[in-house]
């Protein structure tokens, strides 16, 4: 009896420690899509959660259409102009947590009901992260309506 407790208990260990380990495979820094940006995963609480770390073009070009509109002066840093709450539209894009509560889901081997803030339309999507391979990241946002309505993103890893 004992020993089917300890082979319990054993493989119990494993399973747990193959889930941290998948937990864990998606941190790190990735570089999204066209190359415009680079992205830090990193654990928040018992999710993970995204922040910009990098953009390609990080201040306003002079065509840009935030300075056509008198939001900012070219050469500015870019901040969250587009964001709906006021108060937030000076915040620095560079450092902007825009993936939040991304929780793993072992049977589908996702990362799931997360929010995406896309901080150049200031519109909340939800999504579902999913590694591919090793340097594989597939991202996919949607409206909360349906999974259909969104986009699709693969990332490389830094």
């Amino acid at each position: 009896m004992i020993k089917k407790q300890w082979a319990l208990a054993i493989a119990s260990l494993i399973l747990f420690v193959g889930s941290i380990s998948a937990n864990d495979a998606i941190l790190g820094t990735w570089v999204t899509e066209g190359g415009k940006s680079n992205v830090e995963l990193f654990k928040c609480g018992d999710s993970v959660c995204g922040k910009i770390v990098w953009l390609k073009e990080p201040t306003y070009l002079a065509n840009a259409d935030q300075v056509k509109d008198g939001k900012v002066k070219a050469g500015d840093a870019k901040v969250d102009t587009e964001n709906p709450d006021a108060g937030k539209r000076t915040q620095p894009i560079v450092g902007l947590v825009f993936l939040k509560g991304f929780k793993y889901d072992a049977g589908d081997d996702e990362f799931v009901n997360g929010e995406i803030y896309d901080p150049e339309s200031g519109k909340l999507y939800v999504g579902e992260l999913k590694m591919d391979g090793s340097n594989k990241l597939k991202l996919n946002g949607h409206l909360k309506i349906s999974k259909w309505l969104g986009k699709k993103q693969t990332w490389t890893r830094k």
